[in-house]
């Protein structure tokens, strides 16, 4: 990527997810440090995995996933796109690091806080905006394919999932991982890394 241009960077999140919560702090990191400016999207893990055989725990988990996405997407489309971000921020503190639920306070502050019309939380208990959940979706995931998870990346038209790191890569650490992550992404060919992961999500 050019050292002078500004490079728009897609972000494709759900706020239940603490992986991509790490990513995103992650990217707001080397915002401050590339020439970059990211753009967020919603995606769904209630749609993602609605066909597939996942735990019955986890199934249960993924019924709350629809009241933030679909409050997400009610903001984007009373203000626009650049909302997202903020709103994101306010949920995701309040999700994973307060360890708030789900519920119309939750949604009323983290919109209140974001400098959007609390009563947007009404979203979250209407399908009125699943048509747009799932086209943001799929914008997504469609760069990526079906066996992904959150986030989805694209750089410069090369899109990935992930990186999923714990903790919160800041500095120097943060850049160091986005060049390698880009130059991974950008090879002709490449699908895949990965291990097990031996760690839980710490949002330091």
């Amino acid at each position: 990527m050019s050292k002078d241009a500004v490079t728009p960077v897609d972000f494709w999140f759900d706020p239940l997810c603490p992986w991509a919560w790490i990513a995103s702090r992650w990217i707001l990191e080397v915002e401050k440090q590339r020439p970059i400016q990211v753009r967020w999207h919603v995606m769904s893990l209630s749609v993602l995995n609605e066909d597939k055989d996942v735990p019955e725990e986890y199934r249960r988990g993924l019924k709350d996933a629809w009241g933030p996405v679909r409050v997400c997407i009610a903001a984007e489309q009373k203000y626009g796109n650049e909302v997202l971000g903020r709103l994101y921020t306010e949920m995701g503190t309040r999700r994973h690091h307060e360890r708030q639920k789900f519920d119309r306070a939750f949604f009323e502050a983290s919109l209140s806080a974001a400098g959007l019309d609390p009563a947007l939380a009404d979203a979250a208990e209407t399908t009125d905006f699943d048509e747009a959940v799932r086209a943001s979706h799929k914008d997504g995931i469609d760069r990526v394919g079906q066996e992904v998870g959150t986030p989805v990346i694209e750089v410069e038209g090369s899109a990935f999932f992930g990186p999923v790191v714990t903790p919160i890569p800041r500095g120097e650490a943060a850049v160091k991982l986005w060049d390698g992550v880009v130059a991974v992404a950008a090879t002709d060919g490449f699908f895949e890394l990965k291990r097990t992961r031996t760690r839980e999500p710490s949002f330091d």
